[in-house]
């Protein structure tokens, strides 16, 4: 009796501790919680000075819209649009990839459309790109296909005047939080995935960070609070922190920080929080000799960039920052 009693009992906690370590799979469906026009509506009631950048294409740019880059899975084709300067000489320019925020699961690839016409305007080839969401594939699907993104940029570099070896990721929010973690693992083929165009290189020479999460287990992080509601990570990753912490530690940029990390310009909020383990992370930079820049806008909300007054100094930090480490011939 005692023993089938001891058999029932450990099946039992067994049959609880594999429920509790249950993956949470994809939502389906769109998540259409996070747009540029809704936080203006909601960040006006706190600023009501503010208002959103405007969005007119500059004179000269060109845009090459919905360009298939890569397939990760049968008829799933993921887009990316091309933002040119406005010169017509045959010169290579430097490229950056702009990854959207929206908590891994919301915000499309549009949110980045002024930012690109402005930065194609200074000299850039500016590229807005679509990642899975957590909605329809967990981590690290999101890091493979942005690493699929550059590849596809080297292979089709002279197509669109890219110079492979000046290249930049950029991303707020998630999209900063996945920029930092795809810069963080250049020649790390861990986290490489088969998107296409294989036998180019994925590594960028730059990281650009606007109020992205460094570290996902930090005492600065906010993610992962999952006792009122689940957190918008542990959708994307599919577990809580406490159930499978060396996933949340993989994804961390702060983890992987090597003699292969780029230069790294940090733009953040008020918000703390959204750039926990920023200072461990510079502290690494600075062991390797590896130049970051940081630039905090006092009091502004955490989607700052979309709106004036910050989109102006937004703008111009990025380009001093690019020109300055990813300097022409």
């Amino acid at each position: 009796m005692h023993i089938a009693r001891a058999l029932i009992l450990g099946v039992l906690t067994y049959l609880i501790a594999t429920a509790a370590y249950a993956q949470i799979g994809p939502t389906r469906g769109r998540d259409t919680s996070f747009t540029v026009q809704g936080s203006y509506q909601r960040e006006k009631k706190y600023h009501p000075d503010i208002t959103l950048a405007d969005s007119t294409l500059p004179p000269g740019v060109h845009i090459a819209r919905s360009i298939p880059y890569s397939t990760p899975t049968p008829g799933r084709k993921l887009l990316l649009d091309v933002y040119t300067p406005p010169v017509s000489a045959k010169k290579l320019f430097p490229a950056v990839l702009m990854v959207h925020g929206g908590g891994w699961r919301s915000g499309d690839r549009s949110h980045n459309n002024t930012l690109a016409g402005q930065l194609a305007t200074k000299g850039f080839v500016a590229i807005p790109v679509e990642y899975r969401l957590s909605t329809e594939a967990l981590y690290p699907a999101a890091v493979h296909d942005l690493k699929a993104a550059l590849r596809w940029m080297r292979a089709n570099a002279r197509t669109y005047g890219i110079d492979p070896k000046r290249i930049a990721v950029l991303g707020f929010s998630a999209g900063g939080q996945l920029a930092a973690l795809v810069g963080s693992t250049n020649q790390n083929p861990a986290l490489e995935g088969a998107g296409g165009n294989a036998r180019f290189s994925s590594s960028v020479q730059a990281i650009v960070d606007i109020d992205g999460v460094l570290a996902f287990i930090h005492p600065e992080s906010g993610e992962g609070e999952d006792s009122k509601s689940t957190s918008a990570a542990t959708y994307w990753f599919g577990y809580g922190k406490t159930e499978k912490p060396a996933l949340w530690r993989e994804a961390s940029a702060l983890t992987h920080i090597d003699k292969n990390t780029p230069p790294i310009l940090f733009l953040n909020s008020s918000v703390d929080r959204m750039h926990g383990g920023r200072d461990d992370l510079i502290k690494k930079l600075d062991a390797f000799g590896t130049y970051s820049e940081v630039h905090t806008f006092a009091d502004a909300p955490h989607t700052f960039m979309f709106f004036n007054p910050w989109f102006t100094p937004t703008l111009t930090y990025i380009t001093d920052f690019l020109h300055r480490v990813l300097p022409g011939k």
